[in-house]
């Protein structure tokens, strides 16, 4: 196992194609992220029809998280609700490494549009302080209701200008 600041010069962001989805569907599958997240999983033809979008999607813009060749994770900035967010998802046996505040300092660097917002549920402080160590601050929180997507959750409020 690698130091968490041995990983600098192994992680590497690289465009999202179709042959990842398969290792990202997997990755959102994770039982205890998608409690951490507030998400429920996609069905696999879900999945993979929202992201095969995504990559074909000009208004996105879509990274996989490598570490020495293998995903461990996704970082994105969408359209939603009217504005551009940022989200990210890292393959559970790699929490704890600092790797997500790395690698999303990296994305912000390529991806230059301001402001960007955030949604972490309140609860999931792990990110909350990943977009803290990344410029964002929080600006309130709301109740957001359960969707097809989302259980119902206290949802914090992140803006970078």
């Amino acid at each position: 196992m690698q130091r968490r600041d041995d990983y600098s010069d192994a992680i590497r962001l690289r465009s999202t194609r179709p042959d990842d989805l398969p290792t990202l569907f997997d990755m959102q599958t994770d039982p205890q992220g998608n409690v951490m997240a507030g998400t429920k999983p996609r069905t696999r033809e879900a999945f993979f029809a929202a992201w095969e979008r995504h990559i074909t999607d000009p208004g996105v813009h879509s990274r996989v998280i490598e570490i020495d060749g293998e995903i461990v994770g996704s970082v994105a900035r969408f359209q939603a609700d009217g504005q551009d967010r940022v989200g990210y998802w890292i393959a559970r046996r790699h929490w704890g490494r600092g790797i997500a505040s790395r690698d999303l300092m990296a994305f912000l660097g390529e991806e230059r549009r301001r402001p960007l917002y955030a949604t972490p549920a309140s609860s999931n402080a792990p990110s909350r302080r990943i977009l803290e160590k990344c410029g964002f601050r929080c600006v309130g929180l709301r109740m957001g209701e359960e969707t097809e997507r989302f259980v119902a959750r206290e949802i914090a409020d992140y803006v970078l200008e």
